[in-house]
């Protein structure tokens, strides 16, 4: 019996090692036109020039926990500053021995916003573990209850007001946004007329002013002995600046949908606010959320502007640690430390954001 032929063998050729690998992504990405190879080295060069003086500054020639007067004898970055002050940085003017109930308060809200972020998490009983958690964290902040001391809102700075006024900032005014957004494509004209000026209103003006409105002016109209806490007021201008421009971008999502979803809506005998609820806005959400959540990342940062009425975010805590003698001449150090901070928060709720595009199959 005779075999079967043989099929002739085939020689694969491997692609050449310019394509492939870390020679193939550095050719493609940097040295693939003549402009690219000699922009390429202009970086390289300038990269050479500036990171070795740079590293050596903040890591070589540094020093991170001496008294301030070991810092006048040195080359390098007086890290000191930062684990030296870090108690009224973090916690302001919060009393001494107490600082334990807004260290508590903070881990609670973190824990919160994580556990939040999962989805299979979001029942109705999400909302009871924020309303025990949040009720907490106003006992451990205020005091007054099993033996705490009652400690005013004029004391609370430092991290934790940044957070307070960031969190309810966001949380508060987005809903707001949409009423609003729902408000200005409505068909009353009553309605309609007061949210589109709200909204072109508020966006008029800068969040300075409102600020400075809360601060100055608002008290001006309250009759006589009758007064709102300054940390409240600074919150609603927040909220009340964010839910203007949160309704425009929701409006945008709005007007994005096809009219026949509506007419799908109708067909199936569904009211306004079913199709609202049921239909229109979860689309409209999805379609929203990278605009939406530059505008919240713009309301976390914009939290700092609160220094302008001597509320003490942690902004304020590092320039008062600053106006210290002992450590004038070391706000480089401060503010890159602020800045690492900034950028952890926005880049933590940036990959958040990402992520839920990605769960909700946003853009398909």
């Amino acid at each position: 019996m005779n075999a079967p032929p043989k099929k002739p063998s085939r020689e694969f050729l491997k692609p050449p090692v310019t394509e492939v690998g870390v020679l193939g992504w550095l050719h493609s990405n940097l040295f693939n036109t003549w402009y690219n190879s000699l922009l390429t080295v202009v970086i390289l060069l300038m990269l050479w020039q500036l990171l070795p003086p740079l590293f050596g500054w903040a890591f070589v020639d540094s020093v991170w926990n001496s008294p301030a007067e070991a810092c006048r004898d040195i080359e390098g970055a007086c890290w000191s500053v930062i684990p030296q002050n870090i108690s009224f940085i973090v916690f302001g003017f919060f009393p001494d021995g107490h600082q334990w109930r807004p260290g508590i308060a903070m881990l609670m809200l973190l824990a919160l916003v994580i556990f939040s972020k999962d989805s299979r998490h979001w029942k109705k009983s999400l909302a009871v573990y924020w309303l025990v958690g949040l009720v907490t964290m106003g006992i451990l902040m205020y005091g007054g209850l099993f033996g705490m001391l009652v400690v005013d809102t004029d004391q609370w700075s430092g991290l934790p007001l940044t957070f307070m006024l960031a969190l309810f900032g966001m949380v508060a005014g987005y809903p707001l946004g949409v009423l609003l957004a729902l408000g200005r494509r409505s068909r009353m004209p009553a309605i309609k007329t007061l949210c589109v000026v709200y909204i072109e209103m508020i966006r008029g003006v800068p969040l300075i002013s409102l600020l400075f409105m809360s601060s100055v002016m608002f008290p001006l109209f309250l009759p006589e002995g009758v007064t709102f806490d300054k940390v409240l007021r600074a919150q609603v201008a927040i909220i009340l600046f964010t839910a203007a421009y949160i309704a425009e971008v929701v409006r945008g999502g709005l007007q994005a949908m096809p009219r026949g979803q509506f007419e799908a809506a109708e067909s199936l005998g569904l009211n306004y606010n079913q199709t609202m609820r049921l239909i229109i806005l979860p689309q409209a959400l999805k379609i929203v959320i990278p605009p939406s959540q530059g505008i919240l990342l713009s309301t976390f940062k914009d939290t700092s502007l609160v220094v302008i009425i001597a509320l003490y975010d942690v902004l304020k805590t590092t320039k008062v640690t600053l106006s210290n003698p002992k450590w004038t001449g070391f706000s480089t150090e401060a503010y890159i430390f602020l800045a690492v901070f900034y950028f952890i928060c926005c880049y933590a709720m940036s990959n958040y954001s990402r992520k839920l595009e990605k769960a909700l199959h946003t853009g398909r």
